[in-house]
């Protein structure tokens, strides 16, 4: 192995914080990147790591190393891109995780335009509302809805996530319209709870227009982890629903949906929709099918329409 990826190895390493993730990276074993690790040592003649049984640690060495070759690094990506940048069009596999939802309502589309404009691209596509670990399950590419948790993963940001409280014309006939927030949280609520993610927590304002913000807990009988399924149950009157603007498919004139305290501000819960990749990973197939996935959605994105003057409420 040449001492250029031996520095790659080392350099991926510290980079991961893990032996293992970095080994997944390489597609290989962990032995066997330990080993090239240790020859690069030898070949040096000096020692980078300090290993104990859990974790390592640089040596003085091993930082001004890193540092040389941080810089390695950026000129060989340099260098590569500048090649990809004479192909003539995308070509290769392209391994995508998204939440099943997105995947089926804005994924698709844009699969579906890619591939028949790059015939020669193939895409693996998986939906799956579990977070897939990128590095070690080989994907190229996720989409992810919340909060950024993947310190070592390149994120790009597609679109803000805005929320809004919406209940149908029957419900509001039944339970009567809600002017305060202490009287919408005494009517029952379609909870969406997915795993580790239950909305139940609903952040705005304490009055209409301010600013201070004040945590309340939803109550409701109805608790579901499919976004549609969640959907058709505020639109069949069985409560209220916190919905992130993304989750509707049409106009809420379409709905017999009906937004509700409109006077008061709704927190972002400091979230939004992403394209993850991988550390230095992003090949021009990436790059491509990420722009190609942001001109679907729009800036801002074409859902914020669903909710004729959403963004004067």
């Amino acid at each position: 192995m040449s001492l250029t990826h031996q520095l790659q190895l080392f350099h991926d390493v510290v980079q991961q914080g893990s032996f293992t993730k970095a080994a997944a990276l390489h597609q290989m074993d962990n032995s066997a990147l330990s080993k090239q690790i240790k020859k690069l040592e030898a070949s040096l003649g000096v020692q980078l790591l300090n290993r104990s049984t859990r974790s390592f640690s640089l040596t003085s060495a091993g930082e001004e190393i890193l540092a040389q070759t941080s810089v390695l690094m950026e000129t060989l990506d340099q260098i590569q891109s500048i090649a990809d940048a004479y192909q003539s069009e995308p070509k290769g596999i392209l391994k995508i995780t998204a939440p099943v939802f997105f995947g089926q309502v804005y994924l698709q589309p844009v699969v579906a335009r890619f591939m028949q404009r790059y015939p020669a691209v193939q895409i693996n596509l998986t939906l799956d509302d579990r977070r897939a670990h990128l590095i070690a399950d080989r994907y190229d590419l996720a989409f992810r809805v919340g909060k950024l948790v993947d310190s070592n993963l390149i994120a790009r940001k597609l679109a803000n996530t805005n929320f809004a409280l919406l209940a149908s014309r029957d419900f509001i006939e039944r339970h009567g319209l809600p002017h305060t927030p202490e009287a919408l949280l005494a009517l029952p609520a379609v909870i969406y709870s997915n795993g580790d993610l239950t909305l139940d927590q609903l952040v705005m304002s304490e009055q209409p227009h301010s600013e201070v913000m004040k945590r309340h807990r939803m109550r409701g009988n109805l608790k579901v982890s499919d976004i549609r399924t969640m959907m058709d149950a505020v639109e069949a009157g069985l409560g209220y629903g916190l919905v992130d603007l993304f989750h509707l498919e049409r106009p809420i004139s379409d709905t017999g949906l009906v937004p509700l305290l409109t006077d008061y501000r709704l927190s972002t819960l400091d979230t939004g929709i992403y394209a993850l990749y991988p550390h230095r990973k992003q090949t021009p197939l990436v790059t491509e099918f990420i722009r190609h996935v942001a001109q679907y959605l729009g800036n801002p994105p074409f859902w914020e329409q669903h909710i004729p003057g959403y963004n004067d409420i």
